[in-house]
């Protein structure tokens, strides 16, 4: 097997919002360290993400060293959020419940007027109030924060590569290539042959032990592009014909830690365990 490397990392502070580029990351069991801590929800307690309000693609956010934000977008002035310390709520993340506080009135009534609409910021703050992971694919007592469903998400250049080979191979849609920042990762590996992560059952990133839970399923968010948050029909209508497993169209694996530590760009990423997530037809 040719070298495999760890080529970037990315935490999302704000679920939904940009991106931050990052050199190394500390891997909590829930994710890591600064990922999809904080999220908006509409006025009855509902996520709310790019598959709602595509313009959350061009919300940008900084995190401060106390975990804090400042966020920014087209058009608003820099907003600054201190983590809040107030009684829990309840949101509503898909079909889960978790318990989240707050943020300041001002930092919500910015978003909403970013937005356009009624919306709340919401902080979920110690790991006892996380989600369980689906239980269908994990342990006792494994959880995500407020990520979709899993700890982290990684995705291979190589399966990218072949991906828009397939876009390209479909006739001109004018949406090919489609970049990596679609499939909104945490780990981005390159070295690997395309699509080689299909049957990965466990991996070592540096010195992080994570099992492959299950390849990802696609949604509509992969669709919006993230710096216009224009919504398209490219990868998704490539993925559903080429990449389908369950009635989804996957690309990517979702992450399990089994061991504690820091990933870091340049990290060698090495295969422990074979046949686990299976392949996609």
């Amino acid at each position: 097997m040719p070298a495999v490397s760890l080529l970037s990392v990315h935490l999302h502070p704000l679920k939904a919002a940009r991106a931050l580029d990052v050199s190394e990351a500390v891997v909590e069991p829930w994710g890591l360290a600064g990922d999809r801590r904080w999220m908006l929800v509409d006025g009855a307690g509902r996520q709310l993400t790019q598959r709602d309000e595509p313009r959350l693609a061009l919300l940008d956010v900084r995190r401060n060293d106390d975990g804090g934000l400042v966020l920014s977008g087209p058009g608003h002035a820099p907003c600054h959020v201190p983590v809040p310390a107030g009684e829990s709520v309840v949101a509503e993340l898909f079909r889960d419940k978790v318990e989240v506080v707050p943020a300041a009135g001002s930092a919500s009534a910015w978003c909403a007027a970013y937005l356009g609409r009624p919306a709340r910021l919401v902080h979920l703050g110690a790991p006892a109030t996380a989600r369980p992971v689906d239980p269908a694919y994990a342990r006792p007592g494994e959880t995500v924060s407020l990520a979709d469903g899993y700890p982290l998400l990684l995705t291979s250049v190589s399966s990218l590569d072949a991906l828009n080979a397939l876009i390209a191979a479909e006739g001109p849609s004018g949406e090919g290539p489609v970049p990596m920042g679609r499939f909104r990762p945490n780990l981005v590996v390159s070295g690997s042959a395309p699509w080689a992560e299909d049957g990965w059952a466990r991996v070592r990133v540096g010195e992080v032990l994570f099992r492959v839970a299950k390849p990802c399923g696609r949604c509509v968010v992969t669709t919006v592009d993230q710096a216009t948050a224009v919504r398209g029909k490219e990868p998704l209508r490539t993925l559903a014909r080429h990449r389908r497993r369950g009635g989804k169209a996957m690309f990517g694996m979702n992450l399990v830690p089994e061991s504690a530590g820091s990933v870091r760009v340049g990290d060698r990423l090495t295969v422990v365990g074979a046949d686990g997530a299976g392949a996609v037809a």
